[in-house]
C-alpha cells in the first residue's frame, strides 16, 4: 500500500500531519470544511463525542469568521493532526481594519465548551495587505488513554 492509499495522513518527523483547506469565505462552503474536520478526527481515532465536538467547533469558528471577512476573501483552514488531538487554525482577511472576533458572545462560549482550548488570532495589514482575523482551537482525541 502506498502513502497515497494509506487511511492515515503521512506524518512528519515531529509526528504532526498538516492538512490545509482554502475556500471562498462563504457560509455555503462551511459544510465542506466541517466534513474535512470530521474525517480527520475519525482517521485519528477520536471517540464519537470528540468528533462531534470538533465538527461543531469548526462550524462555529468558520461561521464567525465568514461574518467578519472581506468581500471575496479566502477562508484558510489549517488542521495540525497530532497523536493526541487536532489543532485548527482558521483565518480570513478582515472586512474592516478594526474587525475582530468578539469573545463575549454566545458563539464564543459555544467554542469554549466544544474545544479544549480556543484563541483569537489577528495580524495587522502590512504594505497594502488587509488585516487578518482568525481563530485557533485545539481538540483532544478523548476516549481511553493511548
Amino acid at each position: 500500500m502506498s502513502d497515497a492509499d494509506s487511511p492515515h495522513p503521512t506524518e512528519t518527523l515531529d509526528g504532526v500531519s498538516t492538512v490545509e483547506v482554502r475556500t471562498s469565505a462563504s457560509a455555503a462552503l462551511i459544510p465542506t470544511i466541517r466534513a474535512v474536520a470530521s474525517d480527520l478526527a475519525a482517521r485519528a481515532d477520536f471517540d464519537l463525542d470528540a468528533i462531534s465536538d470538533l465538527r461543531m467547533a469548526v462550524d462555529e469558528a468558520c461561521a464567525t469568521l465568514v461574518d467578519v471577512a472581506a468581500p471575496r476573501s479566502v477562508l484558510h483552514c489549517t488542521f495540525l493532526v497530532r497523536t493526541d488531538g487536532i489543532e485548527v487554525r482558521a483565518v480570513v482577511e478582515a472586512g474592516q481594519p478594526d474587525a475582530g472576533v468578539s469573545t463575549d458572545t454566545f458563539g464564543w462560549r459555544v467554542l469554549q465548551t466544544l474545544a479544549d482550548e480556543v484563541d483569537v488570532l489577528g495580524a495587522p495589514g502590512i504594505d497594502g495587505a488587509r488585516a487578518t482575523v482568525g481563530i485557533r482551537l485545539d481538540k483532544l482525541a478523548g476516549g481511553l488513554p493511548r
